[in-house]
């Protein structure tokens, strides 16, 4: 089956959204997932567009197989870099190599911008994307640990230290 990776459009955004969901689902996370269709395409497409989205869609037909969702990012050490925020093949489409045209179309981007590092995360328990960037000579630090606030963090954060420096 010929695959082709190519930029996403806004009509790319309910198929691409379908998959966020699968990968939710497989991560046992499905209730995390806020973000709508109307959301992506204001934030991807609107103007000044907070992600990239590359899409492998099967030629014949145009069934949307896998994404590529990354952004650019500044790292103080190394500057421009690319971060990968998720790479997703649909279930039924793993192990065809459609990951590793993602990777390579990913791989080419960042060289067109010139960044000095691709970064991303992987759950430590998900041994098959482990073994499949391993397969393709990633560097799995294991010295960093991922930190995240959700909204309600935030808000607690921000409205404690705004309400410290109020007199």
């Amino acid at each position: 089956m010929p695959v082709e990776v190519r930029r996403a459009t806004k009509k790319d955004i309910p198929s691409a959204l379908g998959l966020i969901r699968e990968l939710a689902e497989y991560e046992r996370a499905v209730d995390e997932v806020e973000v709508t269709e109307e959301v992506l395409i204001e934030d991807g497409f609107g103007s000044h567009p907070l992600f990239h989205l590359l899409v492998a869609e099967e030629a014949e037909d145009a069934t949307i197989l896998g994404i590529a969702f990354y952004y650019f990012a500044y790292s103080t050490w190394k500057g421009k870099i690319l971060y990968l925020d998720d790479l997703i093949v649909s279930h039924e489409q793993r192990r065809k190599g459609i990951g590793e045209q993602l990777m390579a179309a990913m791989a080419q981007e960042a060289k067109k911008a010139n960044v000095r590092q691709m970064r991303w995360h992987v759950l430590d328990w998900n041994e098959p994307a482990i073994r499949f960037y391993e397969k393709i000579n990633t560097h799995l630090d294991p010295h960093w640990v991922t930190c995240k606030m959700g909204q309600k963090q935030i808000d607690q954060l921000a409205n404690e230290q705004f309400n410290r420096s109020t007199p």
